[in-house]
């Protein structure tokens, strides 16, 4: 119940985060309170039962959202995009750079990236690169026409880029943890104003929020971007265990997300192999909408 209380404090929002968590261990509680009987039973069911309400209660927003206009494959201007947390630790970059290269991407949005991975893409040809000595870039096979750094409050670049259709702008970027309040809602609050700059319909935002879809703060941030979050519930951290805890390889946090404005149209996005980060890759690929 106390993750419920994030509707009111980010401090508490943290166990928001969590929530699938709560739900699996309300629901177990409930089925071993069956083992029991009389009073104790009772007691321990309806705890049970009210861990899985509240849980639920968090969790089905997520499942329950429109995430923006869908295409089938095929269709003219699709446009395939990576984006991944590299992990500054990561023992084989070069390795994860051929996995990008091998998916054959138009855009590729990067967090906590080597240098070794942009050097392996740019050795590659054809490919241009924003701001290559920051944590967050964006490389693309496509013209760029524009690109801008974010100074301070954590990594976010621009580049606008041009297809067959004209402009659209794509953000990358990389937020602070959730337990980082405050930092983390200045560096959603500065996507904000940077989005404000660029016509919105065409507009793509990706990278690691480290925020999960059930808190309230990631809540409130899609209703205020003015974009589609296109994934839906990716569990994408951890892809390896996370120092000493073993049993965290297996993902339980979705907070890898990519938003695009209107005029794009979702044809595929889905959560790629477990490489050698502690993120997995998203891949996403969206189709252009003609005008209204």
């Amino acid at each position: 119940m106390g993750a419920h209380l994030g509707r009111i404090s980010l401090d508490w929002d943290v166990l928001a985060h969590f929530a699938p968590i709560w739900l699996a261990g309300a629901a177990l509680g409930l089925v071993l309170g069956l083992l029991f009987r009389g009073r104790l039973r009772l007691f321990i069911v309806g705890i049970g039962l009210l861990g899985v309400v509240a849980g639920a209660w968090l969790v089905a927003p997520e499942y329950l959202r429109d995430t923006g206009p869908k295409a089938a494959a095929g269709g003219s201007g699709e446009l395939k995009i990576v984006s991944l947390n590299v992990y500054v630790s990561n023992p084989a970059p070069e390795a994860t750079a051929d996995w990008i290269l091998a998916q054959d991407p138009d855009v590729v949005i990067l967090a906590e990236y080597r240098p070794e991975v942009r050097q392996r893409i740019l050795e590659r040809g054809g490919w241009n690169a924003t701001c290559i000595r920051c944590d967050s870039t964006v490389l693309t096979r496509l013209p760029i026409v524009a690109t801008s750094r974010a100074k301070g409050d954590g990594p976010l670049v621009t580049a606008t880029l041009r297809d067959a259709r004209g402009e659209f702008t794509v953000v990358g970027m990389h937020n602070a943890w959730p337990t980082d309040v405050a930092d983390q809602q200045r560096q959603e609050e500065r996507i904000r104003r940077t989005l404000r700059r660029f016509p919105g319909e065409r507009t793509i935002l990706a990278g690691d929020f480290n925020s999960a879809p059930w808190s309230f703060s990631r809540q409130r941030w899609d209703r205020t971007f003015g974009l589609f979050r296109r994934d839906r519930a990716i569990f994408s951290w951890p892809a390896q265990p996370y120092k000493q805890l073993k049993w965290t390889a297996v993902p339980f946090l979705p907070i890898d997300h990519v938003y695009a404005g209107s005029g794009w149209a979702t044809v595929s996005i889905k959560r790629g192999p477990r490489l050698t980060s502690d993120h997995y890759p998203l891949i996403t690929v969206l189709a252009p909408l003609e005008p209204r």
